[in-house]
């Protein structure tokens, strides 16, 4: 099982990551077979070309984010960050709540992202 420092450093790149960083970035935290499930309730990815395609929509936007909470036990993380996202005039606020298993060498083998529509917020 990952050490809970490691495990904390990688959910920190992701935070990270998801503003500023590319699909690859993003997926080299990954373990080869790893699966993503964002938002939860949508479709599970389970191969690294579709892991891809969907952090690399991310691209290019114009975004910041923030790590607000996190609890790591077990090989496992449970955390709360904000993505904020400047589209236009319009700002987008989001919440999302992941939940992160890792392997022994500290890469995510799933990610679950339990947020809804409801929990989007514009101005």
């Amino acid at each position: 099982m990952a050490a809970d420092d490691r495990i904390r450093e990688v959910i920190e790149r992701y935070v990270a990551l998801v503003a500023t960083g590319t699909a690859d970035e993003i997926v080299a935290l990954y373990a080869e077979g790893a699966t993503v499930e964002d938002p939860v309730g949508s479709t599970v990815l389970t191969d690294r070309a579709a892991i891809h395609a969907f952090y690399a929509t991310l691209e290019g936007l114009d975004q910041e984010t923030r790590l607000l909470e996190a609890r790591i036990a077990g090989g496992q993380a449970a955390f709360l960050f904000e993505v904020v996202t400047r589209s236009g005039d319009a700002t987008f606020r989001l919440a999302p709540i992941d939940v992160m298993t890792f392997d022994d060498a500290g890469l995510i083998t799933s990610m679950r992202a339990f947020w809804g529509s409801g929990d989007m917020t514009t101005s």
